[in-house]
């Protein structure tokens, strides 16, 4: 799997690039050659147990088919929820409930999350009586250079906030872990050190996901940790068989791996191949690094039956014949081709329609490749936003701080909460034109960050505060976004594992903040298409569980849309991914035969 790896052994990247089975694989690599082999996993969506089929949970569980394997599974969720509490039980009785509840969503993104994981993970990393009794640790997902910067930062965190001289987005989550400081900075030392720690970067090979590793490699190096590997995991190899959808898939990862980053392209690296298989049980595992082989395809999966196409969607979305539409999701499932396929339909059908952009990589231009009649297109620079919103923080809470607060604030204003508050004042002035015309919107807020906004008495309750008797008959943008008939939101997602499971998790988010998704898309599936080569075919057989279970289970109204030969540039291309065509993996079969 990989060369001489140190003590530690850290895997990050972006979720449903493979990070679990990597790290999985390679522990069991390991082990077979006769190393003490530590697993943990701190990836909300860790599927470890699935993975080798036992129970694990959190307690070190020894692996039973693999001889000096054990594993660790530190659940983040759970840990964020112990960490809340131990922060808010004892100010509970004392505190006015609103309040309590802007403490409590506060504390309830990402960011405290995964503080709270990293939290767990240092006690291990720290603790050499555990630690000590393994050849090698591998750490499935690593902590952001983000936190790791928040971490390294002087100071007592507690009595910044108990001055009350900050509130942002970090600042809660780091208020209980000051009696531990002495830990986490052996712990990040440990990070920073080349000869314990080796952190593997991995992406699969697409243009985006190469990005946010290059993103990420500069990030760390910038904080002192540079011992780096890529690892581009899934590249398809091998004939194409004569097939479209095959030739065109091999002929964009080898593009997007030769203009990578080249900083990124300088590390070293290696190559793991796309699997016909779903990788769980040893036997699939074992096979990571080896050649591809076909004859190791399990059976194909019952069919799924009709998958409905974004026709219908768009159908019901056009009936009020104006409105915002926003598009929501991770980075790589296609949010930017969607949401411009959406707004060219709605064009085509003779709608005024503006399409609007906060993706620093969605470059609308040439993906529309044209004017396209009825619509606009207009991009927030998320940048320009941030920097404005920065300034006017530093300016305002700021400027009564002294050399260390101010230092604690500008590092707190780096999180990405920060980005989104600052993206989402600049969509209000957008949402203003959804009363007279369709507004499709590509990157929303996240619903913790719209809850964080609403809860700490900013745009939403501050509008309405100040209205008086004319409150009755104001909307804000957080009341349009709440209102179904104002506001359809639109969950892209990947028919694989991790995509769908950050996918409910946004949902859930969502809901916490009263919006409910109006629909799902299923995005680049093979499934959807009528491919005939044989790996592609055994992938599309994968995807039928994650599709029935957004079809059938968490999405309200779904479509799925088929991966494409050609990339869904221009207005012709992107109408083609709406086109009321039914597919079924069934009948991609039986044109394989």
């Amino acid at each position: 799997m990989f060369d001489d790896l140190p003590k530690f052994t850290f895997l990050t990247g972006k979720g449903g690039v493979g990070k679990t089975s990597l790290a999985c694989a390679t522990a069991v690599s390991l082990a077979d050659a006769g190393r003490r082999v530590l697993l943990v996993s701190t990836d909300p969506a860790s599927n470890v147990g699935q993975v080798f089929g036992q129970e694990i949970g959190h307690a070190i569980t020894p692996i039973a088919a693999v001889p000096g394997l054990d594993a660790l599974e530190i659940d983040p969720e759970a840990a964020a929820g112990d960490y809340r509490d131990r922060i808010l039980g004892p100010v509970r009785a004392h505190l006015p409930e609103a309040v309590l509840k802007g403490m409590e969503e506060q504390l309830s993104g990402a960011c405290t999350t995964e503080i709270a994981a990293f939290d767990e993970f240092t006690a291990l990393l720290t603790d050499a009586d555990v630690t000590g009794r393994y050849d090698h640790v591998i750490f499935d997902t690593a902590p952001t250079g983000h936190t790791i910067r928040l971490l390294k930062l002087p100071g007592a965190w507690s009595g910044f906030l108990e001055a009350g001289k900050g509130d942002a987005s970090c600042l809660g989550p780091l208020a209980g872990l000051d009696k531990q400081r002495a830990r986490y900075a052996a712990a990040v030392d440990s990070l920073s050190d080349g000869a314990l720690t080796r952190l593997i970067l991995v992406a699969r090979p697409r243009s985006t996901s190469l990005s946010e590793a290059a993103r990420t490699s500069a990030e760390l190096a910038e904080i002192g940790i540079a011992n780096q590997h890529l690892a581009i995991n899934g590249v398809m190899t091998g004939d194409n068989a004569g097939d479209p959808l095959a030739a065109a898939i091999i002929a964009r990862e080898q593009a997007a791996i030769a203009a990578m980053d080249p900083a990124l392209a300088r590390l070293p690296q290696s190559r793991f191949a796309l699997r016909p298989e779903n990788l769980v049980g040893l036997a699939a595992l074992r096979r990571m690094g080896q050649p591809v082989c076909l004859d190791d395809t399990p059976a194909p999966a019952a069919e799924i039956g009709p998958l409905p196409p974004l026709a219908r969607l768009i159908d019901e979305i056009e009936m009020p014949g104006k409105g915002l539409v926003m598009t929501m999701g991770k980075g790589g499932v296609g949010k930017t081709t969607i949401a411009a396929a959406v707004a060219v339909e709605l064009a085509a059908r003779g709608h005024e329609v503006l399409l609007t952009t906060t993706d620093p990589a969605a470059h609308l231009a040439e993906t529309l490749m044209g004017d396209v009649p009825g619509l606009t297109v207009s991009r927030i620079d998320p940048e320009e936003a941030t920097r404005a919103y920065r300034e006017h923080i530093m300016a305002t809470r700021g400027k009564t701080l002294d050399a260390e607060g101010r230092a604690m604030l500008e590092e707190d204003l780096r999180s990405p909460c920060t980005e989104e508050i600052a993206v989402f004042q600049a969509f209000s002035k957008v949402i203003r034109e959804a009363g007279r015309k369709f507004v499709v919107m590509d990157t929303a807020p996240t619903g913790h960050t719209l809850l964080l906004l609403d809860a700490t008495g900013s745009y939403h309750r501050d509008v309405m505060r100040h209205a008086g008797e004319g409150a009755a008959r104001m909307t804000t943008p957080m009341m349009r976004l709440q209102d179904p008939d104002k506001t359809k939101v639109l969950v892209v997602t990947l028919p694989e594992t991790t995509p769908v499971l950050e996918a409910e998790r946004l949902q859930q988010d969502l809901g916490r903040a009263g919006i409910t998704p109006f629909g799902w898309v299923v995005n680049n599936s093979i499934a959807a298409t009528a491919t005939r080569h044989p790996l592609l075919l055994a992938r599309a057989a994968t995807e039928a569980a994650e599709i029935a279970r957004v079809r059938d289970g968490l999405a309200s109204r779904c479509a799925v849309v088929p991966m494409q030969a050609q990339d869904p540039v221009g207005a012709d291309r992107l109408r083609a991914l709406i086109e009321p065509e039914l597919h079924t993996a069934g009948q991609a079969a039986a044109a394989a035969r």
